[in-house]
């Protein structure tokens, strides 16, 4: 380590000390102290607000230095153990029950959970009080299944790489249908829970609208049967391994179909609403119609929903 490495070490370590100690930092006093300029105390007491950020995710003590302005100088400042605070949990709340994803008898003790554990008691009878009238009111899902158990299983399946047999009906004809698949990845898209997976050993020409389709297969998880998860594992190599952020990026409406590029006119007055339902849409242009747009999206879903949005969007 050079004599420079030593100095900034020294100095680090003796401002994160005397701040551990309660004491308050001036950044004109450190600098004279230690013969450099006000802007490198800056960066040194950046970089231990670095350290003590990650210091959070490992301990759970939130600890950040602040500037006082009544002092004018540094101070550390701890604050309790990482808990939700009434307004986190209001909101992890409302977005559950507006999911409308999982039956009462499992979502409901979840709340609750997540209200008991509000750190002020307070809040949490506040809370209790908003909450009430919106689970009153909470309309459960056709399908009437519950579903944590078998999204847990699922998910070890999919981190083991381990094949998978499922059962389910066919929608077109109601055929029963069993298939081995290679477990890849579960997603959450407009009420429904979903699995994406490869199957294994089937006729691709014969079953498939596009026999050289790379992408996983889409199926909805209360739609399965039977799950049984076999003792065969399978590898995916790092080149080739699926992405569930960049795939959830082009699948919007959980259709399968082929990876494409649309282009469309969009004629309304919220452009907002389209780059946040598409991540992958781009603006091409602006003119006096409106805003050209341009996205890639997987399946066909896309199709339907082009058509729901009426004259407000002009397919190119």
């Amino acid at each position: 380590m050079g004599k420079e490495s030593e100095d900034k070490a020294e100095r680090i370590l003796s401002i994160y000390t005397r701040l551990k100690m309660g004491k308050v930092i001036f950044k004109e006093k450190e600098s004279a102290e230690f013969g450099v300029a006000t802007r490198t105390i800056q960066r040194d007491i950046a970089d231990i607000q670095c350290f003590l950020q990650n210091q959070t995710m490992e301990s759970g003590e939130v600890q950040e230095i602040i500037f006082d302005k009544k002092i004018g100088g540094y101070i550390l400042q701890t604050k309790s153990r990482m808990q939700f605070e009434g307004k986190e949990i209001l909101a992890i709340v409302k977005v559950l029950l507006e999911s409308r994803s999982l039956m009462k008898t499992e979502l409901f003790p979840m709340i609750r959970k997540l209200i008991g554990i509000c750190n002020d008691e307070t809040e949490e009878k506040l809370l209790e009080d908003l909450l009430k009238n919106e689970m009153f009111h909470y309309v459960e899902l056709q399908h009437g299944k519950q579903l944590l158990d078998r999204i847990w299983e699922l998910e070890q399946a999919v981190k083991k790489q381990e094949y998978i047999e499922i059962q389910y009906k066919r929608l077109k004809n109601n055929e029963l249908v069993t298939r081995k698949i290679k477990p890849v990845g579960i997603m959450f898209s407009e009420f429904y829970f979903y699995l994406t997976a490869y199957i294994e050993d089937i006729d691709k020409e014969a079953r498939f609208q596009n026999p050289n389709d790379t992408y996983p297969t889409i199926y909805r998880i209360d739609r399965l049967l039977d799950v049984k998860r076999l003792d065969e594992y399978f590898k995916i190599p790092y080149a080739d391994r699926f992405e569930e952020g960049e795939f959830k990026k082009r699948v919007q409406f959980m259709y399968g179909g082929r990876l494409r590029k649309i282009k469309f006119l969009y004629k309304g007055n919220s452009i907002d609403f389209i780059l946040d339902r598409f991540p992958t849409a781009e603006i091409l242009q602006k003119n006096e119609k409106g805003v050209v747009v341009q996205a890639e999206v997987f399946g066909n879903g896309i199709d339907m929903w082009l058509r729901s949005q009426g004259s407000e969007i002009e397919v190119l």
